[in-house]
């Protein structure tokens, strides 16, 4: 995965952005970065697409920007030359990809059919857009097309809002979900930056999935924890035993020896362990990589935190 795929991948969500004025370029960006979404497709509908690009990279070289509704080599050089890092492309053109490829600037192309993506394969990608979205099978169509191509991912735009984000994000063939629905040309035409950003802020938040999924409690031994759990039982079923803790119904976990935590810890469920810890560095927190697991496809199950709160250690769950 490129670095381009990488930062796409971690923050989730890509706005995608019809400006009608140049100046609404730089207060635009602000607004994004603000609601934590340092990324912008902005889309060649409108005659300030090129300007807003060039302006965009130049005032915000840390933010990725890139070009959205890419038909043609001729506009896609423009974008480029304005300082475009990325291109989105509505369909599959094969001239369009073989040219970005040659500038090597990532190009995610639309495809929402099986013989698209094989094209898509033969030119070597690895990300495409799927869209229209939800007018071509949704979520179930996503699910359609892993077993086929198992190692494709997918970037769905189109009919996608708070509404149903979270059921595209956490299908593990997705990379992130493009939509406009917190840059909507109405906010954007009437200035409301800080609208923008609360969006964004409440897109981000629903791109980690964060929910509570168990409490822990540690032991001095394995008789210890049993006991404990048998007491938890009374009102809390199943009880069940694994081999390091035991259960009381799925929310208090018992380990069976002294664990993390000066008072235990707190398992938080996510949709994404890579793209939650990209996500919580930027508040300070750091996984702790012995404690990582991961399953048999080689995805991130579990890692701890280095910091407790309240005096709990905090570890994070890949939920489903």
């Amino acid at each position: 995965m490129s670095d381009i795929n990488t930062r796409i991948r971690n923050i989730g969500v890509v706005p995608v952005i019809k400006i009608d004025s140049v100046e609404q370029a730089k207060p635009l960006a602000q607004a994004l970065i603000t609601g934590g979404m340092p990324v912008a497709e902005v889309t060649f509908r409108t005659a300030a697409a090129e300007e807003s690009i060039r302006t965009i990279h130049r005032e915000f070289p840390d933010m990725l920007v890139g070009a959205g509704t890419i038909t043609n080599v001729a506009t896609a050089n423009r974008a480029i030359d304005a300082g475009a890092q990325f291109i989105v492309s509505p369909g599959y053109s094969d001239e369009v990809v073989a040219f970005c490829q040659e500038k090597q600037i990532p190009i995610f192309p639309g495809v929402n059919n099986a013989s698209q993506i094989q094209q898509a394969l033969e030119r070597g990608l690895k990300v495409v857009k799927f869209f229209p979205a939800e007018a071509s099978g949704g979520v179930a169509m996503l699910e359609a097309l892993a077993g086929p191509f198992p190692a494709l991912q997918f970037m769905p735009t189109g009919g996608i809002g708070m509404a149903n984000l979270a059921t595209y994000i956490k299908q593990p063939n997705v990379i992130a979900c493009g939509g406009s629905w917190m840059v909507k040309a109405d906010l954007i035409n009437q200035g409301k930056w800080d609208e923008i950003s609360r969006l964004c802020r409440e897109a981000v938040a629903a791109v980690q999935g964060f929910t509570f999924a168990h409490l822990g409690v540690s032991a001095d031994t394995p008789e210890e924890c049993r006991a404990t759990t048998q007491a938890f039982g009374v009102m809390l079923q199943p009880v069940t035993e694994g081999n390091s803790s035991c259960f009381a119904s799925s929310a208090i976990e018992i380990t069976k020896s002294t664990s993390r935590g000066k008072n235990g810890h707190i398992a938080i469920g996510t949709f994404d362990i890579e793209r939650a810890l990209a996500y919580l560095e930027s508040f300070g927190y750091q996984g702790v990589p012995e404690t990582i697991k991961r399953d048999a496809k080689g995805m991130m199950t579990m890692i701890y935190l280095d910091k407790e709160i309240g005096g709990f250690a905090l570890h994070l769950l890949r939920s489903k």
